[in-house]
């Protein structure tokens, strides 16, 4: 009986195995047949018409690189379904290649999905615009609203025009925080905090009710650089005063008034825009550059995503270099080991330079920066692989886009050559512990906490408790420790004395041209200038190809993106009634930011540069 039993189940474990083993297959399949459709609509090139207009239509937010899990956008792509984000380098590639296609008769901007984009950004894609006007060939635009960011691409069209029932939003850059403060008191939260550097403002939002002066000092002067950088660029786009810029805003209740409210016609008056038409009159103006589609009574258009695969399918097929300039993307805040696109991982992108390093058909790189800062660890581990990169003979050169501070300052200073846009925002160079203990919020609820350790230290991470003398003592010593190391570094490379360094330092937020006349920048230029650069360091001739290397992914990375993807899911069912309280959203954040560094409980370089 007992041998019947043993083998009854064996071959019911058997049958289970199998039955596994079965479903892998299936599910392996699956994969093959998904991955080959998947495959499929990718090489499927779009049919370009001999006379069209190219539609420029960016979504959301225009990054250097998406967030996210690369399937999910893949599936996005495959379903037609909109992304939250657009990467600049894409919108500028097919600018370009735009411009020497003869079938792409104009450019037409749809500028209405798009929704936030930093000035360098903006700078960036315009002067691709501009390339594209002056090869003879026109620009349109047509809004039903522009907002501040969307005006500085549509200023840059041949025609501006304009919803008659639409109107033009510039109201200007804006620095206004969220203090929590109060609310800690309130709640009986002690936020102990820990820094280096009379201007390092972050920690404020915790400890204050209001902007301190010297966060106040500092911002008026980048924030004011910004403000006049965009109006002196717009002014020349259409050929307007930055003076009347300023007026458009100061003077929008009188004259909006003057027009009978017309919002519109305050923006024509004003010469922000050339005309006043409805998108089916747009169409027809368009119509008599790209021709007419029979089928949509409209102009024939290209989707700049499908003319994008002709763009890549066009790279691909002119081959690879010999000698090659890689571009990494470090974008996002910077975090300790592995990270997925959207963050800045100290491990994931040291393993990329490292690679690089061992990569003989690469002999520059170029690290384009987007980064408010993050984890002091992360950031050291990143500038540890610049220095070896530099020491095994590659020329590395720093690119700077719409932020490079702090930490993101960090990783950039060993670099052989440092270039930035002049509206970056970088520097900020200090250090900040944050390490909030809630014992006196416990208490409120009747919870006391007691006991005893075997050394001075021990329970001192605890945060039902309060921080002990000691522990003070190390975390004041350790954020004063980061600092020197941070200053100090950043002397021996850029060959100053501390003490130049010191006196640029404490925190202070610069604008790329500032930091240029400072000293703690070389030169001003986009990521064109930075490879160009980067090429002649290594002593490469033309012919040169440059790569931007992208990085790939681990199943757990896609794994834990999907977790990360059904809790945004779970939050965006609820945004509707955040909606209804302005600046929580902000504040709620600013609490998960806190309950975050108390989590890592060590010094972080961190940027509060927000600028709307």
């Amino acid at each position: 009986m007992g041998l019947t039993r043993a083998v009854g189940a064996f071959l019911k474990g058997l049958l289970y195995a199998l039955d596994g083993l079965r479903k892998v297959l299936h599910l392996l399949l699956l994969l093959v047949i998904f991955g080959a459709l998947l495959a499929l609509s990718h090489t499927t090139l779009p049919i370009i018409p001999r006379r069209a207009a190219l539609e420029l239509a960016p979504l959301g937010s225009i990054v250097e690189e998406e967030a996210g899990d690369p399937l999910d956008r893949a599936l996005d792509d495959l379903t037609g379904e909109d992304g939250h984000e657009t990467r600049l380098r894409d919108l500028i590639d097919v600018v370009d290649h735009a411009r020497d296609d003869d079938r792409i008769r104009a450019l037409v901007l749809n500028l209405d999905g798009l929704e936030h984009a930093g000035l360098p950004a903006l700078q960036d894609l315009a002067q691709s615009i501009r390339w594209f006007r002056e090869s003879g060939k026109k620009v349109y635009v047509h809004g039903l609203a522009f907002t501040q960011r969307q005006y500085y691409l549509a200023a840059q069209a041949d025609e501006v025009y304009l919803d008659p029932f639409g109107y033009v939003m510039l109201d200007g850059y804006s620095y206004y925080r969220s203090y929590l403060g109060g609310t800690a008191e309130k709640l009986a939260v002690d936020v102990n905090v820990f820094k280096i550097g009379s201007h390092k403002s972050a920690p404020d939002t915790w400890t204050r009710s209001d902007m301190s002066r010297e966060d106040r000092e500092n911002a008026k002067v980048w924030i004011g650089a910004l403000w006049d950088s965009y109006k002196a660029d717009v002014a020349a786009a259409r050929k307007l005063e930055p003076e009347t810029i300023q007026a458009y805003s100061d003077e929008a209740a009188t004259g909006v008034q003057a027009t009978g409210g017309d919002l519109a016609q305050y923006a024509l008056a004003r010469g922000l825009v050339d005309g006043l038409k409805t998108n089916e009159e747009f169409g027809k103006i368009v119509s008599g550059v790209a021709g007419k589609d029979e089928d949509t009574g409209s102009y024939k258009s290209v989707n700049w995503r499908s003319y994008l695969s002709v763009v890549r399918s066009d790279e691909a097929l002119a081959g690879s270099e010999d000698r090659n300039v890689a571009v990494v993307v470090a974008s996002g805040e910077i975090l300790d080991g592995e990270q997925p696109p959207g963050f800045v991982g100290g491990d994931t992108l040291a393993a990329q330079l490292r690679d690089l390093r061992d990569d003989d058909d690469y002999s520059a790189v170029v690290l384009r920066i987007d980064s408010p800062g993050g984890s002091i660890m992360a950031s050291e581990v990143i500038r540890r692989e610049v220095e070896a990169l530099r020491a095994s003979g590659k020329p590395v050169v720093v690119s700077m886009s719409t932020v490079a501070a702090s930490g993101g300052y960090y990783i950039a200073m060993n670099a052989d050559r440092i270039f930035a846009a002049p509206t970056t925002i970088t520097g900020s160079i200090g250090v900040f512990a944050v390490i909030p203990t809630f014992q006196r919020t416990l208490a409120k609820l009747g919870v006391t906490n007691d006991g005893f350790g075997t050394t001075d230290l021990s329970g001192a991470g605890d945060l039902d408790r309060s921080l002990n003398g000691e522990a003070r003592q190390i975390l004041q010593a350790s954020v004063e420790h980061a600092y020197r190391t941070f200053v100090e570094g950043i002397a021996r490379a850029r060959g100053r004395r501390s003490e130049e360094i010191e006196s640029l330092a404490q925190g202070r937020v610069w604008t790329g041209a500032d930091a240029r006349a400072a000293g703690i920048v070389d030169e001003l230029g986009g990521v064109d200038d930075a490879i160009a650069e980067a090429a002649k360091l290594a002593k490469l001739e033309e012919g040169y190809g440059v790569v931007w290397v992208e990085r790939s992914l681990s199943w757990r990375d896609v794994i834990a993106m999907r977790l990360r993807t059904a809790a945004a899911w779970m939050v965006k069912s609820i945004a509707p009634r955040r909606a209804q309280l302005p600046g929580l959203g902000s504040a709620v954040a600013e609490v998960r930011g806190l309950l975050e560094l108390a989590a890592k409980g060590r010094p972080v370089y961190l940027c509060n540069c927000r600028v709307d």
